[in-house]
């Protein structure tokens, strides 16, 4: 039996002795390797935080104790250790436990997180409320130094003020810093200053001055004055002294013992404390140590090798690879990325042409205003991005690059259903909100042949910016002797039949599968989703029934401008529209995905009959 055996709540941690919780630490380092191996997730930030979630659970008291984890993606141990051990397994699979926080999961889930940079905003807001309800409880930000790239993270350090006595913050340092190196002298004294004994005996000593009479409250004042300038010389921690915080570390975040004295000292301090922690992602993995960024978000993988099951070119590899032919020839070409250069296919990009690769970081605001400024002085810049993160970049696409009619060209990768990820992942909203963007030419590709064509006409044949959107993964089925002649749309069948099947992207793969069992009907695909060809309606005019299929959300979606267009110009078809209809998107395979919201081939062919026996 292990430690972690007889660990099914926080509670369980409380009376374990360092040597115990460095034993517990190793058994759920065995149970991360072996369960995200079968069913892929972020591996390397969760090696990362074992100690550092223990030693949190060993000293609060959640959720009393309010505990926000940035992105949400390191919160595996913490699901381990608040009752989800055993549905551990069942992690990012259908039905099972989120990859990321989730209310919804449980009540030590305290917010529901899938992006970067969001813990300080939350913990202020979480830590305002208690204050002001008189709750007890302290709130604590766990955020990592990649996440400080982000500027939300500072809107919040701004707005956390000096009053905010019940916060904590957490800054996971894991060689991704941009703090200082602090040295030993300040490691040193701060192991002295998260001592049990140093806090009392500070606080007694502050309590003391300031019951002299008359001079008292003068002195106790000139003495944290003169303790601060002190402080702020020996860490050079200005910056989080200067907004309000007390300043602890750095400390080393696989030390057990001094990560409980420091979290110690931070709870029973009255005032806001930010902490240093430094650890190493991928820790007690050897491959994901090498290569964390690898092991940052991987699929199902072999434990003895470290290598991926699954290989080979897909969307974001051809993507790539297209954008390195462009800049061999043409040198006003750029590539930008909101730190998710892998991701999106262009480490060799970024390789070749290093002067033309921009990584901002988490950035995406940044990133689309930056991009418009390259724009400006005659570049064109690629903006390569999920479509769940180009999200929070809607004020900049809107002011500043379609306001000033600026060539951006938006890389819009893993659109429409993206599987395991669950609901903060999904790219369905993108079609909705750039559908109302001014002068946005929107393509969406289908296949390789079909985004490499696409992209060199947003490049070199559109006049203003564009998105290219495309799926996560590989090409889905694709009809023999399937070529992409340049036009807006595709007809395929004959178009006096009785009934229509309109799609675009990925899902006219499962359209045209339905469209060859159908009888009395055609099919359009729609190369160009923004705008639309008015041309499309001469093939309509004899139709009976209009079927629209669409792998993103119903509301303000391309369907319903579809739909629009066929009132406005009198066309007489029934329209029959599938799409996500007003809900977040779960966990589950992207073929379970295309089943569910009757997607695949054959909802769509039980779709049209049905329709046609009315």
């Amino acid at each position: 039996m292990s430690i972690l055996d007889f660990v099914n709540s926080p509670k369980d941690i409380k009376q374990l002795n360092t040597n115990e919780l460095n034993e517990l630490c190793d058994d759920i380092r065995k149970l991360l390797i072996s369960t995200v191996s079968q069913t892929g997730g972020h591996l390397a930030s969760n090696l990362g935080v074992v100690e550092l979630t223990v030693a949190l659970h060993k000293v609060f008291s959640s959720p009393t104790d309010q505990i926000v984890f940035d992105v949400g993606h390191q919160c595996y141990t913490h699901k381990i250790l608040t009752g989800r051990k055993n549905d551990f397994s069942t992690l990012r699979t259908e039905g099972g436990i989120s990859g990321f926080t989730r209310p919804v999961e449980s009540k030590h889930d305290i917010f529901s997180s899938g992006h970067s940079s969001t813990s300080i905003s939350a913990a202020v807001g979480l830590a305002r409320a208690k204050q002001i309800k008189g709750e007890k409880g302290k709130v604590i930000a766990v955020i990592g130094d990649g996440a400080l790239t982000g500027g939300l993270a500072y809107e919040a350090l701004n707005n956390s003020g000096n009053d905010n006595s019940n916060l904590i913050v957490i800054l996971n340092d894991n060689n991704m810093s941009i703090s200082q190196n602090v040295g030993s002298m300040a490691k040193h004294l701060t192991t002295i200053r998260t001592s049990p004994r140093y806090v009392n005996l500070k606080t007694k000593f502050q309590r003391g001055l300031a019951k002299i009479p008359k001079i008292g409250g003068r002195i106790s004042s000139a003495f944290t004055y003169v303790n601060s300038k002190i402080r702020k010389r020996i860490y050079h921690a200005t910056f989080f002294e200067d907004l309000g915080f007390r300043y602890y570390g750095p400390v080393d975040g696989h030390d057990i013992e001094a990560l409980i004295d420091v979290l110690k000292a931070a709870k029973a301090h009255n005032h806001s404390v930010l902490i240093n922690v430094n650890t190493v992602k991928g820790k007690g993995y050897n491959f994901a140590e090498k290569n964390p960024t690898q092991f940052h978000g991987i699929g199902k993988f072999d434990i003895n090798t470290g290598e991926p099951k699954s290989s080979g070119i897909n969307f974001s590899s051809s993507f790539g690879d297209t954008m390195c032919s462009f800049a061999e020839k043409d040198a006003r070409i750029c590539c930008v990325t909101a730190a998710m250069a892998e991701g999106t296919g262009l480490c060799n990009f970024a390789a070749k042409y290093p002067k033309r690769f921009f990584d901002v970081g988490i950035a995406e605001q940044h990133a689309v205003t930056f991009s418009s400024g390259l724009a400006k002085n005659g570049m064109v810049p690629v903006f390569a991005v999920y479509s769940t993160f180009l999200q929070r970049s809607y004020d900049q696409l809107i002011h500043d690059v379609a306001m000033q009619g600026l060539k951006v060209i938006f890389a819009v990768d893993r659109a429409g259903f993206v599987g395991e990820d669950g609901e903060s992942h999904q790219g369905v909203f993108d079609t909705s909100f750039l559908n109302s963007v001014i002068g946005l030419t929107i393509y969406a590709p289908s296949y390789y042949s079909d985004l490499c064509a696409m992209l060199y006409e947003a490049v070199y044949k559109n006049e203003g910016a564009a998105a290219i959107r495309y799926p996560r993964g590989s090409e889905l089925y694709k009809p023999e002797n399937y070529t992409y002649a340049h036009e807006n749309f595709s007809v395929f069948g004959d178009i006096h039949s009785k009934n229509c099947i309109v799609t675009y992207g990925r899902e006219f793969s499962q359209c045209y599968k339905a469209f060859e069992a159908l009888e009395d009907t055609f099919l359009i695909k729609l190369n160009k989703i923004k705008p639309i060809d008015l041309c499309i309606l001469d093939y309509l005019t004899e139709c009976e029934s209009v079927f629209f299929f669409e792998e993103g959300i119903r509301n303000g979606g391309i369907g319903e401008s579809f739909a629009s267009l066929l009132i406005e110009n009198n066309v007489k078809a029934r329209f029959h529209h599938t799409a996500v209809d007003n809900e977040f998107i779960k966990q589950a395979s992207v073929d379970s995905q295309f089943k569910h919201y009757k997607l695949d081939s054959n909802s769509i062919i039980e779709e049209v009959r049905n329709a046609k026996g009315k």
